[in-house]
């Protein structure tokens, strides 16, 4: 409701923890008092370029009024390391919120914003799949080390876990040294994980594709189309496969295919709601997008940080790969 910016996963240096409460601290305080010039001059070129201009602070200031109120008192603080990002994160009680909010201030090295929200405080969906055994055999859909940069089942390892269709889902990329990318990241051409080859994680028929939005210049995202470039896959049980952000015209397969593990799906891209290139796979009982209930989705004889698992869910900050 309160959502303005999201923090990215695009890679930035790190400031000092100190540094970062006190600029978190501050940013906040100007925002309230509506210093917005201030604020704007703080912001990073995406995120004016995705406000459009100064007088945007003044809307979302009297948004958060309007619907949350004042803030009251402050719960608690933290600063969090999110891809290289320093995440001020802010715990508040509001005069007509029901419950918490969070205020987060995404700064890179310089002290520049490059991601700003306020919000209700994020809730796990509920499920009664907790204890769901997952029925179709996945193998991982890609070669190569890979990095886990959501996944998991609590809102710490995974943001998707407050959606009940990805409840379970995964965001995967490539990275190296810490980083995703190479050079500025301006270009979808700089990501690791750009172009590269995703495959059918196990039999089954595609019920749904998209192969024709384009994709995104990094950190602009595209929310009108979520899912982006897409690939859906009915495994016959009850089960479908969802891939998520192909790259414009990579999509290799049609709508009734049959395919077999391992055959080719199309190429990672950054189409859809997606900051970077990047792969967003999740498992679920419907074949229609957000119209169904998530499930658990374990692969099976891969290798997370070198140990073997033989069946498992890859969870956040793990490097998985086939074994």
């Amino acid at each position: 409701m309160y959502l303005l910016i999201p923090v990215t996963l695009a890679i930035a240096a790190q400031a000092s923890t100190a540094s970062t409460i006190d600029q978190g601290r501050a940013l906040t305080t100007m925002f309230y008092k509506g210093a917005d010039t201030a604020v704007w001059a703080r912001f990073s070129d995406r995120m004016k370029q995705a406000l459009g201009k100064v007088e945007s602070l003044s809307s979302l200031r009297a948004q958060v009024e309007e619907q949350a109120g004042v803030e009251q008192a402050v719960v608690d603080e933290k600063i969090e390391t999110v891809s290289g990002l320093q995440v001020y994160l802010r715990i508040a009680r509001f005069s007509n919120a029901p419950g918490p909010m969070m205020v987060q201030w995404a700064l890179g090295s310089t002290g520049t914003v490059e991601g700003f929200f306020i919000r209700p405080v994020p809730r796990e969906a509920p499920t009664e799949r907790l204890d769901y055994a997952t029925k179709t055999s996945l193998n991982l859909p890609f070669a190569g080390q890979w990095f886990v940069f959501w996944g998991g089942r609590t809102l710490a390892q995974n943001y998707h876990t407050v959606s009940v269709d990805q409840r379970f889902a995964y965001d995967i990329l490539i990275q190296h040294r810490g980083s995703s990318h190479q050079g500025d990241g301006k270009r979808n051409e700089d990501y690791y994980g750009f172009a590269q080859t995703l495959v059918a994680p196990a039999a089954g028929t595609v019920v749904g594709i998209e192969n024709g939005i384009e994709d995104n210049v990094p950190g602009v995202m595209n929310p009108k189309q979520p899912m982006g470039n897409h690939v859906i896959i009915d495994h016959g049980n009850g089960e479908f496969s969802f891939f998520a952000h192909f790259r414009k015209g990579s999509v290799a397969v049609k709508k009734g295919d049959a395919l077999r593990a391992g055959d080719l799906l199309g190429l990672v891209g950054n189409s859809g709601n997606s900051s970077e290139p990047h792969l967003h796979y999740h498992l679920q009982d419907t074949a229609e997008f957000a119209k169904g209930r998530g499930l658990p989705a374990a692969f099976q004889d891969y290798v997370a940080d070198g140990q073997w698992v033989k069946r498992g869910e890859p969870v956040r900050g793990q490097v998985i790969e086939k074994r």
